[in-house]
């Protein structure tokens, strides 16, 4: 049966005094939202270069949020009553 999902993604960032820049991400479904927060931090003998603060913080935060879907469809396989093979735990790819 075909199926087609659209869900909204937020990714705010925001750079502190002291070099730290933070990434706060939101999915929404529509039905149910999942945040995940990611940090960077500019050593004090670099450079500050505002982008790769970015687009640390950024990616942090969206594999984060990454990792929480997985975690939620894990949980939602077992929910279905889907045995795990030998007792074995669920992860990353292989669900």
């Amino acid at each position: 049966m075909p199926h087609t999902a659209q869900s909204k993604v937020s990714l705010r960032l925001f750079e502190e005094d002291d070099g730290t820049t933070k990434a706060h991400v939101v999915l929404d479904t529509g039905t149910s939202a999942l945040t995940a927060i990611g940090t960077a931090h500019c050593h004090p003998a670099d450079t500050n270069v505002p982008e790769i603060g970015d687009e640390l913080a950024a990616g942090r935060a969206m594999n984060a949020l990454g990792q929480q879907l997985l975690n939620t469809a894990e949980c939602d396989i077992e929910g279905m009553g889907t045995p795990l093979p030998g007792g074995s735990q669920r992860t990353g790819w292989a669900i």
